[in-house]
């Protein structure tokens, strides 16, 4: 008995050295691995679900996974978007994700549309995440995801048209098509229409998928877009300056956790390389790759981080 008892004290004491050494080549209190370089766990990247947040979360996964050595889960299209995205941040089930300046402002902090100007909105949202969900915005992209006013090519070349102001003087003579959302919302047409004076010969209720088509079939003169949206890379279609200022502005940066930028110590200098590589009408032009020349989001992501010089080809 005695002889067995020492055993099974010899046996403890090699099996804690065992686990003393497993503890030293796994996970310690950071989540970091024992080389202390590269964490055990990927960086969990979430997007919206649309073709441009689908080429960001690429690009975002490929600079992280080949410039910083992170393995990345990137988790795409998630229904609702902010709605959802942000509370799945809030409980750590998502590390970051692409987001736009007014949806933060507006949909996650509750403040109203343009209480403050573009130039001090990154700081502002960098500010009130910290301090209310501990993340950060990382970098501007470069375009702005806002909403277009958009006409044919030969509309605008008949009429003249270059601005909105221009487009009011003109209004009762063309129809307008536009989604239902767009028509009834505040912001929306209403709202366009009081800024401008617009007064349109008829209104019409189209499909989001299928605006473009009226406008180009000619059901249509004039119809609701987005700055970066696909079609508007195509030479047979216009967006009209917005000379009043009436729409807030959408630039896409990075949401991050703070822990999760203590826990990948190479992140932020990652995420800033997206700091200014895109324009509207780049993200358009990639867009368009995606959905119109059926194109892999991750090889269109890839080309142009290439092109960029971010990437080796």
């Amino acid at each position: 008995m005695k002889w067995k008892r020492i055993t099974a004290v010899l046996l403890s004491a090699v099996l804690a050295a065992g686990l003393a050494g497993c503890a030293g080549n796994g996970n310690n209190s950071t989540g970091e691995s024992g080389n202390g370089d590269v964490p055990d766990e990927p960086v969990k990247i979430a997007t919206k679900p649309m073709t441009e947040q689908f080429i960001l979360g690429e690009m975002l996964r490929l600079l992280i996974e080949e410039k910083a050595g992170y393995e990345v889960e990137l988790t795409k299209g998630i229904g609702g978007g902010t709605s959802n995205i942000q509370p799945a941040m809030e409980k750590g089930e998502f590390d970051l994700y692409p987001e736009y300046t007014s949806s933060g402002w507006i949909l996650v902090l509750g403040h109203e549309a343009g209480e403050v100007d573009d130039e001090e909105m990154l700081s502002k949202l960098q500010e009130e995440y910290e301090e209310n969900y501990d993340m950060t915005w990382i970098g501007l992209y470069g375009q702005n995801n806002t909403y277009a006013v958009v006409v044919r090519a030969d509309t605008a070349e008949e009429y003249g048209l270059e601005t909105c102001s221009d487009l009011a003087a003109v209004s009762d003579q063309l129809v307008f098509g536009g989604n239902p959302d767009y028509i009834e919302r505040a912001d929306g047409l209403p709202g366009l229409s009081e800024a401008y004076g617009l007064e349109f010969k008829d209104i019409k209720d189209i499909d989001i998928g299928l605006k473009y088509e009226a406008l180009r079939n000619g059901d249509t003169d004039v119809t609701n877009g987005y700055t970066t949206d696909a079609q508007i890379s195509q030479d047979d279609v216009k967006v009209l300056a917005d000379d009043k200022g009436y729409q807030v502005n959408y630039f896409c940066s990075t949401v991050v956790r703070e822990d999760t930028l203590e826990k990948y110590p190479k992140l932020k200098e990652t995420l800033e390389l997206m700091d200014g590589i895109l324009t509207d009408q780049k993200m358009a032009e990639l867009n368009y790759q995606v959905e119109e020349e059926g194109k892999d989001e991750a090889e269109v992501a890839r080309e142009y981080l290439v092109s960029a010089g971010l990437l080796e080809d």
